[in-house]
C-alpha cells in the first residue's frame, strides 16, 4: 500500500493510489483511468438495481456523471473526502467505489461507504478495499472514529462492515431516504483507531 507525506493539516485526505495487487484504488476524477471510459462506466453503474437502491449515483447522462466526478475531485481538493475508484489491475475495468468523508473533521469523525458493480460482487473486493481505505485513513489523516451506516435491508453491506472490524452499535430509525424514495432504518457500525485490525 502506498503512503503519503504528512501535511500541515493532519486531518486532510491527500490523493494517493492504493495498490492491493489484483485491485487498485485510484482517486476519482474525470481523468481516472478505467476501461471503457470513466463517464460511460459510471452511467452503467447508475442503472444497476442494487446501486440505484442503496447507493444512488444520480447520474442519468454524461453531464450528471461529470458532475459526480467533479464533486469527488472537489472533496479531494478540500481534504474533506477521499473517494476511490476500485479498478481491476489487469484490465483497468471499474469494479466499484469506496469513499471516506469527514462528518466532523475537527473531532476526527468520518464515515465510509462503498458500492460494487455486479461482476465484482461475492469476491471479497468490497471488504479488501474498505479495509485498505480504513487503515489508510487512520494512518495518514488521524481519523479517530469511522462509521458505516447502511439500510437494514442491505445484508451484503452489513457483512462487509463486520468483516472490516466495524461492530454493530445499534439501529437508526427511519434515518435515511434511499433510492426508492422511502426512509429506511439503518444499522450503525463503527471502528475506532484504537481497535485491532480484523483477522
Amino acid at each position: 500500500m502506498s503512503t503519503v507525506e504528512s501535511t500541515s493539516d493532519q486531518r486532510a485526505f491527500v490523493p494517493v493510489t492504493l495498490d492491493l495487487g489484483d485491485i487498485v484504488l485510484r482517486p476519482w476524477g474525470r481523468r481516472t483511468e478505467v476501461r471503457g471510459g470513466v463517464v460511460a462506466r459510471l452511467l452503467a453503474a447508475s442503472v444497476d438495481p442494487a446501486i440505484a437502491l442503496w447507493n444512488p449515483i444520480r447520474a442519468t447522462d454524461e453531464a450528471g456523471a461529470a458532475a459526480y466526478l467533479d464533486r469527488w475531485e472537489t472533496g479531494w481538493d478540500s481534504g474533506n473526502t477521499a473517494a476511490f475508484a476500485v479498478v481491476d489491475s489487469t484490465d483497468s475495468d471499474l469494479l466499484g467505489n469506496v469513499a471516506l468523508r469527514w462528518t466532523d473533521r475537527a473531532d476526527g469523525l468520518a464515515m465510509i461507504g462503498y458500492w460494487l458493480l455486479p461482476a465484482a460482487r461475492g469476491r471479497g473486493v468490497a471488504t479488501r478495499a474498505t479495509r485498505a481505505v480504513t487503515s489508510w485513513g487512520i494512518a495518514t489523516a488521524d481519523t479517530r472514529r469511522i462509521e458505516i451506516a447502511h439500510a437494514v435491508g442491505n445484508a451484503a453491506s452489513c457483512r462487509v462492515a463486520e468483516r472490516c472490524g466495524y461492530p454493530a452499535e445499534g439501529t437508526l430509525r427511519a434515518s435515511h431516504r434511499f433510492g426508492d424514495g422511502e426512509y429506511h432504518d439503518e444499522h450503525l457500525h463503527a471502528r475506532l483507531a484504537t481497535d485491532p485490525e480484523p483477522a
